[in-house]
C-alpha cells in the first residue's frame, strides 16, 4: 500500500494498491468522525461501516465508490481533520478521492454518457466562446429552467434542468479591457504594485462587470492592471472529473503566460476562489516546475492583495469611501476561499468601507461543475439549504459573495442576487457601475 497524492508517483493510477489505501484512510475516519456534519460522503461511509460492525476491510466496492462520488471537493474536511500532513497517518481527504477520480478516468471506468459530459464541462472556453457570441439566444434558452429545451441539455450534456444558469454576456472582459481608454495613473514612483488579471471564465465569459469593477478599484488604489496573454481556464474541471493530462496541459500553458507576467514585476490576482485554490495549490503539484511554484507563491485573491496594501509596510489602501453603499450585508465565505486559509479578507474591507457585514460560511452545494450534474442535483439542494437558513435570518437585503459558483445558487435559493466585494468597493468609493 502506497499513501500517495502524487499524480507522478508511479503507484498512483495502481487500482488494487488505491483500493487498499482507500481502506486505510476509512478506517482512521471511521474511527475520528469529525467530519459527520460535512458533506454526504461521510454518513454514507459510516453508515456503510456501522452496517458491517466496523469492518472497514468489508465494504464492497460500489459502496466505497459511492463515497468517492458524493464528494465535491469542498476542502472543508481538510480543514478540519486532525490527521493531515505532516501528521504521521498523512491523511487528505479530498485528494484521495482526486487519486480515486483519477484512477476511474484512467481505466475508463466511465459510461459513453457521462465522458461526453466530461468533455462539454471540461472545455468551458469553447462553450463560452461559441455562447457569448450567441447570448442572446443562448440566455433565452438556457434560462427557462425545466423547459423542454433545458429538459434536452439534461439528457445530451447532463446539466440539471431544474438548475438556474448564470446568463452570458455579449461583451467579454478581455475585450472590454483592450478597448477601454487606459487609465491616467499617477507616475511609476507612485505606483503600489503591478497585477495580471486571471479573467476566470465566469468574469470572462458571463459577468464582466466584476472584472471591470476590480480593475478601477484597483486603480484607485494605485495598482496598475494588466490582463495575461494565452491564459484559458485554469483547468479545475478536469481536474475534478479525474482527466489529470487535460488538467496538466491547461495548467502547463497557463504557467506559461503567467511566469511572463511575474517577470514583468507583476502579482496574479484571482476573483474566483476556486481558480485562486487551483492555482496556488493544485499547479505546483500536477506541473511540477519552479515557475508553478513561482506562480502559486505570487498569486492572490483580489480581496487578499488589497488587504495586504492596507497593512503592508509601504503601502496603503485608500479609505476615503464617499458613495452609497448598504449599511449591512451579508458576506457569504465559500469553501474554496476558507480553503486558501487567508482569513476573511472581504470582511476586513467592506467594515473599512463602514459596512456591518453577517457571515455565512455554509457550502452552497456547487462546489466546481458537480451541482450542475443532473445526478447531483437533489443532493445539492440538501446541502445548500443550511446556508439558506442563515442567509434568510440574516434579513439583509444585500448579499454578497465572491465565488460565482455560490453566487448562483444563492440566487436560486433565495431570490436574492450577490454582488462581488469588489462591486461593493466600488461602489462604496462612488465609482459608477459600467453599463
Amino acid at each position: 500500500m502506497t499513501v500517495t497524492y502524487d499524480p507522478s508517483h508511479p503507484a498512483y493510477y495502481d487500482q488494487a494498491d488505491l483500493r487498499k489505501e482507500m481502506v486505510r484512510a476509512f478506517e482512521i475516519c471511521h474511527g475520528c468522525r469529525i467530519c459527520f456534519n460535512l458533506c454526504q460522503s461521510f454518513p454514507t461511509l459510516f453508515d456503510a461501516v456501522d452496517r458491517r460492525d466496523g469492518d472497514v476491510a468489508s465494504m464492497t466496492f460500489d459502496e466505497q465508490d459511492r463515497v468517492i462520488h458524493e464528494c465535491y471537493q469542498c476542502k472543508l474536511c481538510y480543514l478540519k481533520c486532525p490527521y493531515v500532513p505532516p501528521h504521521e497517518w498523512s491523511l487528505d481527504f479530498p485528494r484521495l478521492v482526486m487519486r480515486a477520480n483519477a484512477v476511474e478516468h484512467r481505466i475508463s471506468k466511465r459510461t459513453y454518457h457521462d465522458r461526453v459530459v466530461d468533455q462539454f464541462f471540461g472545455r468551458t472556453d469553447l462553450v463560452g466562446r461559441l455562447s457569448s457570441a450567441g447570448a442572446p439566444v443562448v440566455n433565452a434558452i438556457a434560462g427557462k429552467r425545466g423547459s423542454l429545451a433545458r429538459r434536452a441539455m439534461q439528457a445530451t450534456i447532463g446539466i440539471a434542468s431544474e438548475r438556474l444558469l448564470p446568463p452570458y454576456s455579449k461583451e467579454r472582459f478581455t475585450t472590454w479591457f483592450r478597448r477601454r481608454t487606459p487609465p491616467l495613473l499617477v507616475d511609476p514612483p507612485g505606483l503600489q504594485g503591478k497585477v495580471s488579471v486571471f479573467p476566470t471564465c465566469f468574469i470572462e465569459y458571463m459577468d464582466p462587470a466584476i472584472g471591470k469593477d476590480l480593475c478601477k478599484v484597483y486603480e484607485r488604489n494605485r495598482v496598475d492592471c494588466s490582463v495575461p496573454q494565452g491564459t484559458r481556464c485554469c483547468g479545475a474541471p478536469w481536474l475534478h472529473q479525474g482527466d489529470v493530462e487535460a488538467f496538466e496541459k491547461a495548467a502547463r500553458r497557463n504557467v506559461e503566460s503567467l511566469v511572463v507576467e511575474l517577470r514583468a514585476g507583476k502579482d496574479v490576482v484571482v476573483a474566483q476562489p476556486t481558480c485562486a485554490y487551483v492555482l496556488k495549490q493544485d499547479y505546483p503539484r500536477y506541473v511540477r516546475t519552479h515557475e508553478a511554484d513561482d506562480v502559486a507563491a505570487h498569486t492572490y485573491d483580489a480581496s487578499e492583495y488589497l488587504a495586504a496594501l492596507h497593512t503592508g509596510e509601504g503601502t496603503e489602501l485608500e479609505t476615503r469611501f464617499d458613495g452609497e453603499v448598504p449599511d449591512r450585508v451579508t458576506y457569504h465565505l465559500s469553501c474554496h476561499l476558507q480553503a486558501q486559509s487567508i482569513g476573511v479578507k472581504a470582511r476586513e474591507l467592506l467594515r473599512l468601507a463602514g459596512i456591518d457585514v453577517d457571515l455565512v460560511s455554509r457550502c452552497s452545494g456547487i462546489d466546481g461543475t458537480w451541482g450542475y450534474r443532473a445526478q447531483n442535483y437533489e443532493m445539492s439542494l440538501k446541502v445548500a439549504q443550511r446556508m439558506k437558513s442563515e442567509i434568510e435570518e440574516a434579513a439583509n437585503s444585500t448579499v454578497c459573495g465572491d465565488c460565482h459558483l455560490a453566487n448562483g445558487s444563492i440566487l436560486q435559493e433565495t431570490g436574492l442576487k450577490p454582488v462581488h466585494p469588489m462591486q461593493l468597493l466600488a461602489r462604496a468609493y462612488g465609482i459608477p457601475e459600467e453599463r
